[in-house]
C-alpha cells in the first residue's frame, strides 16, 4: 500500500491549463529568490473516479495509429487518458523539477487485461524514484487504473530533467553511447510535419515542443519532434497481441525531428515481440521495446 498522502481530484485536468501552469514556473524560475531545483519528491498521490472513454477520440486514435478497431482499448489510448492525472503531480508547487522541457526516457506499462471502451475507471498517480542521470536528474511517474477493485492498466513513464543534479554536477563527460547496428527493417514510417499537432489533436498533449518549429525553438530545440507515446502507440498498433493481458516496453534514444522517416523493425519471437525505430537518413536509433501476451493469445475472430 501507498505511503503517499492522497489528492482527490474532482476532474481530468486540462492539459492546455497544465501546460500554462507550467509555463508561468518556467518564468517565474528565471529570477531570483525562486526556489531551487532538485528537491525531494512531494509524497502524494492524485486520484481520479469516473474516467470514461470518448468514443470519437478512440477511433481518431486509432486511425492515426492504423491500428485495427475493436472492442478493447489500446494501451497508448489509456495512458493518454490517465496523462493528465500524471501531469497535475508535475506542475505542484512543491515538485522540485521544471516540467517544460524535461526528456522522455522510457515506458515500462502492464496492461493486466483487455479494457472494454465502456469501462468507467479510476486512476491514481504518483511521482517515486528521484535519482541521478548522467545529463541530469530522472524520476518515474507511476500511475494505476482501475476498473472496480481491479487493476488493470499499470505505467511507468520516465522522464529527465536535463542539466538540474540533486548534488554537486558530475566532475566526468557522459560516457558515449555504444554503436549499434540496426536490424532488417520490416516498415517505413512517414512523419508529416504536422504530426505532434494531430497526436495532439486526440489526446490533448499540446506540449509546445511538439507542435511547431517556432515553439519547440522556445524550449531550446531545433525544431518539433514527434511525441514518443505517438511513436509508442505506431509500435504497438502492429506488435500487441489481441484479447489478453501483455507487458511492454519502450526506451527513447534520439529524438524524431518532423517531418522524417523513420525504417522501423518488429520481429516475432516464440515469447516476445520486438520493435525498434531509427532515422532512415542518418541511422541514428531512435527508439527500441518488447511487448509480451501474459498468457496464450486467442486465434484470430476470437
Amino acid at each position: 500500500m501507498s505511503a503517499h498522502t492522497r489528492v482527490l481530484l474532482d476532474a481530468s485536468p486540462s492539459l492546455g491549463s497544465l501546460y500554462a501552469k507550467a509555463a508561468g514556473a518556467r518564468l517565474t524560475a528565471q529570477f531570483p529568490g525562486s526556489k531551487p531545483a532538485g528537491g525531494a519528491l512531494p509524497e502524494v498521490e492524485h486520484h481520479l473516479e469516473g474516467l470514461q472513454v470518448d468514443a470519437a477520440k478512440l477511433v481518431a486514435y486509432q486511425r492515426l495509429m492504423g491500428d485495427t478497431v475493436r472492442d478493447e482499448l489500446p494501451s497508448v489510448f489509456v495512458h493518454g487518458m490517465v496523462f493528465p492525472l500524471a501531469m497535475s503531480v508535475m506542475v505542484r508547487e512543491d515538485f522540485p523539477l521544471p516540467l517544460l522541457g524535461m526528456v522522455h526516457l522510457a515506458n515500462q506499462v502492464t496492461h493486466l487485461r483487455p479494457i472494454s471502451p465502456g469501462a468507467m475507471l479510476w486512476a491514481t498517480a504518483r511521482a517515486v524514484n528521484l535519482r541521478e542521470h548522467r545529463a541530469g536528474t530522472q524520476l518515474d511517474l507511476v500511475v494505476e487504473a482501475g476498473e472496480g477493485a481491479d487493476v488493470v492498466w499499470r505505467g511507468a513513464s520516465t522522464y529527465l530533467a536535463r542539466g538540474v543534479w540533486p548534488g554537486a554536477r558530475p566532475s566526468a563527460p557522459a560516457a558515449p553511447r555504444p554503436p549499434r547496428d540496426n536490424p532488417e527493417r520490416t516498415a517505413s514510417w512517414r512523419l508529416a510535419a504536422d504530426t505532434g499537432r494531430a497526436y495532439a489533436a486526440v489526446l490533448g498533449d499540446y506540449n509546445p515542443i511538439h507542435l511547431s518549429a517556432a515553439s519547440a525553438r522556445a524550449l531550446g530545440m531545433n525544431r518539433a519532434i514527434a511525441h514518443g507515446m505517438y511513436l509508442a502507440g505506431r509500435a504497438l498498433a502492429s506488435a500487441a497481441p489481441h484479447g489478453v493481458g501483455y507487458d511492454w516496453g519502450i526506451e527513447f534514444a534520439t529524438p524524431v525531428f518532423l517531418p522524417s522517416s523513420v525504417d522501423v523493425a518488429i520481429r516475432v519471437g516464440e515469447r516476445e515481440t520486438t520493435f525498434s525505430g531509427w532515422g532512415a537518413r542518418s541511422g541514428k536509433p531512435h527508439f527500441s521495446g518488447s511487448v509480451a501476451a501474459h498468457g496464450k493469445v486467442p486465434p484470430a475472430g476470437d
